[in-house]
């Protein structure tokens, strides 16, 4: 219509080419002869009652089963592939088979860490040794080593040598950079709005961080003076990203399992290669692990997705924040640690922690579609869960969930690619080549009580670079 582009005129000028189109295409058992009528009378039930017979007609083409001969369309015995008296709901749903029961294994000890070492100190089976550490994590006198294998600050394929020498070249480069932030005067800081906005919101997050760790808490804490001297020396080393709200729940953990300034850092580095992207002004990363995230859970679970869409709740947007700091806060401080080096292996995927998204809304499944829950209930539930769930139970989850997946005859290819199922290159945790999602909310934000970043730019000019020279971990700017 030219009025409406919803609505389509049917005219009846030529009823006998109309019948006999229909009747050429075999949709319907009727006779032609009253076809025409019926179709005036009711075109939407004739005209998607013809379609549903083409439907079955293809599906039983596509999935043939148990060698039951096809019948080409025209032949008479094509109308009794399958009887239909009503409409029927076409889907695109994946076959699934029976979820498999995933246990967890014992933690990697140091007699078994040993036992993957040659005499020079390599490691011999780095895939091995990850997906030991992926099955059951690393005993806690382990991490402060075995992370930094995790992390890329230390090369699975060096010996002890050298990386004890990689730790010294990187120890200076790291005492260089920190030279260029507490080198800068009070003047060239009144001149430097970036400078002096990244001093700001660090000085806020790092006195309400994890301040109820041991390490960490009360005032002039040797900790939180670490942890403001790592995040300013980051913000020189990628001067473009500088810092964002969130970023010193990242480091909090990094710091205190490694108990060293430059180990934390290098460290925190690597982890930041990982998620960077989450942190961008722009937001893009996180729009797409949204959509993916949601493209997983349409494939995992259609009726949750449903009941999720009819309470507009279908963007997922109370998963920010799962997703922007990998579960910091959902998780007790102990139980993350577990959480991040089985995510830190990249086993069995690197999207793993999308799956991990929804192992937590797997095992919730029940509670929020049997309430009644609308948005504002589901977002406050959500919200609830923090700390009361055992990392144990979502890891083994998720890995079945994965392995549910992958077992699918007919996923589909993007899903594939997001797990790294397909042929080529793996996607990275944060591209893939999911659909464009729609963009996020402003109560996205605000549920995760994040307050925009000051803008990147390049390094201002006002910053005086000096030589380097020796300095030591004590020392710190005051907050």
């Amino acid at each position: 219509s030219p009025k409406d582009s919803r609505l389509y005129l049917v005219y009846t000028h030529d009823s006998y080419a109309l019948s006999h189109s229909f009747d050429e295409l075999q949709l319907f058992d009727d006779s032609s002869s009253n076809l025409v009528s019926r179709f005036l009378q009711d075109p939407y039930a004739a005209t998607f009652g013809g379609f549903s017979k083409v439907t079955n007609f293809f599906r039983g083409a596509l999935h043939h089963e148990d060698g039951t001969p096809q019948h080409a369309l025209g032949d008479p015995g094509a109308s009794n592939v399958e009887e239909e008296t009503g409409f029927e709901m076409i889907t695109c749903q994946a076959r699934l088979g029976e979820r498999p029961c995933i246990q967890r294994e014992t933690p990697v000890t140091e007699q078994e860490w040993e036992q993957h070492l040659d005499p020079d100190g390599r490691v011999v089976d780095p895939s091995g040794l990850r997906r030991r550490i992926f099955s059951g994590g690393l005993h806690m006198s382990l991490r402060k080593e075995a992370w930094k294998y995790l992390l890329g600050y230390y090369s699975w394929e060096n010996s002890s040598e050298e990386n004890k020498a990689q730790v010294r070249r990187k120890t200076d480069e790291y005492f260089r950079m920190k030279l260029q932030w507490k080198s800068v005067s009070e003047e060239q800081e009144r001149r430097n709005s970036l400078l002096r906005g990244y001093r700001s919101l660090i000085d806020r997050d790092v006195s309400r961080t994890d301040r109820n760790n041991k390490f960490y808490e009360g005032s002039d804490n040797p900790g939180l003076v670490l942890l403001n001297d790592v995040l300013m020396t980051y913000c020189m080393y990628n001067f473009d990203l500088g810092y964002v709200q969130g970023m010193s729940d990242l480091l909090s953990p990094i710091l205190y399992i490694t108990q060293n300034e430059v180990d934390a850092f290098w460290c925190f580095c690597g982890f930041m290669e990982l998620v960077h992207c989450n942190f961008e002004e722009s937001q893009e990363s996180m729009k797409r692990q949204l959509a993916q995230l949601t493209l997983l859970l349409r494939v995992l679970d259609p009726p949750l997705c449903d009941f999720l869409d009819s309470k507009e709740s279908g963007t997922l947007c109370f998963c920010f924040r799962w997703i922007l700091i990998w579960f910091k806060r959902e998780f007790a401080f102990s139980e993350i640690l577990q959480l991040w080096e089985a995510l830190w292996t990249g086993l069995p995927c690197p999207s793993f922690h999308l799956l991990v998204a929804c192992g937590i809304l797997d095992a919730e499944r029940q509670a929020l579609m049997n309430s009644g829950f609308g948005f504002n209930e589901i977002l406050k539930h959500i919200n609830e869960l923090t700390m009361k769930m055992s990392v144990e139970d979502i890891l083994c989850r998720a890995e079945a969930i994965y392995r549910q997946l992958a077992a699918s005859p007919d996923l589909p290819r993007n899903v594939q690619e997001l797990l790294g199922l397909s042929e080529g290159k793996s996607p990275s945790p944060s591209t893939d080549t999911a659909s464009s999602p729609q963009p996020l909310s402003p109560s996205q934000a605000q549920e995760m009580e994040l307050t925009d970043s000051v803008s990147p730019s390049q390094p201002d000019s006002s910053i005086e670079i000096l030589p380097a020279e020796e300095a030591t971990t004590s020392q710190s700017l005051s907050p």
